[in-house]
């Protein structure tokens, strides 16, 4: 058999180089620095940014977390500052009404002592017939868009007391003694009415006895005294000042209670 031998080889036409075609010159690392700095730089930016996101969004769940404590806290508050107020308004109340109930205390003027005042202060010329105390007018609530009416100018109200004397002077007398009670208001007290009858029953005088058969034909007029109205206005001062002189009529009860709302601390001392 037969073989083929062939030589490509010698076949093949020869290459020729051209000295003038550039040669590509190898690339070292050292010359792409900047380049890696700067594509470093640009991802740092990004990192940083989704960094940041991270971070605030992790602070503000847990801000709203601490927000909706801090808000379940201020209702819990606002409940127990209700609850506070609503004491205080009882408080308040109730001290109203203690402080009411001690002026009550503080502007009673017991009958006891008044006529025990007075009958330390009556002349021996003057018969006391009957004695009455007179409330104060209290205005009634003014309308809306009012003024308001003025305060009555003695809230303690006044005595009236009627009777007989045996002269003007002795009125005079009796109301000038009165005038130096602690019980009593001087500058609003006064003689409201006095003029001279005949001496009723009741003062003790005795009629004469008129006979028919008088030769002289004068008829003999019964004594006379002066019926009087005194209108004595009742003292402001309160009863807390005016310990010792109730002590001195007799006023034990009165005194006690006030002594006892003045160690609580309900009346000054």
């Amino acid at each position: 058999m037969y073989s083929l031998d062939i030589n490509f080889l010698k076949d093949r036409a020869p290459i020729e180089f051209n000295e003038n075609k550039p040669v590509r010159q190898p690339i070292n690392l050292g010359d792409l620095t900047p380049v890696f700095i700067g594509v470093g730089v640009g991802l740092l930016f990004p990192v940083l940014t989704l960094g940041g996101l991270w971070f605030l969004n992790a602070q503000n769940d847990g801000l709203s977390k601490k927000i909706a404590q801090l808000e379940q806290e201020g209702k819990e508050l606002d409940g127990k500052i209700a609850d506070i107020k609503k004491i205080k308004d009882e408080t308040a109340g109730v001290q109203d009404q203690t402080q009411a109930l001690v002026t009550v205390f503080d502007q009673i003027r017991p009958w006891s002592a008044m006529l025990q005042d007075l009958r330390d202060r009556i002349p021996a010329s003057v018969q006391v017939e009957n004695i009455r105390q007179i409330p104060p007018v209290i205005p009634p609530p003014a309308a809306a868009g009012t003024a308001p009416d003025p305060k009555p100018s003695n809230p303690a109200g006044l005595l009236e007391i009627n009777g007989y004397a045996r002269s003007f002077s002795d009125v005079n007398d009796f109301l000038l003694s009165m005038g130096q009670s602690k019980l009593l208001n001087a500058a609003e007290s006064g003689i409201s009415t006095a003029e001279l009858i005949d001496a009723p029953p009741i003062t003790g005088a005795v009629p004469p006895e008129n006979k028919s058969q008088d030769t002289s034909g004068v008829k003999i007029k019964p004594p006379q005294v002066v019926k009087y109205t005194i209108k004595a206005s009742l003292s402001n001062v309160p009863a807390s000042e005016l310990i010792r002189e109730l002590e001195q009529k007799g006023t034990v009860g009165l005194v006690k209670r006030i002594r006892s709302l003045q160690e609580t601390g309900a009346i000054a001392k």
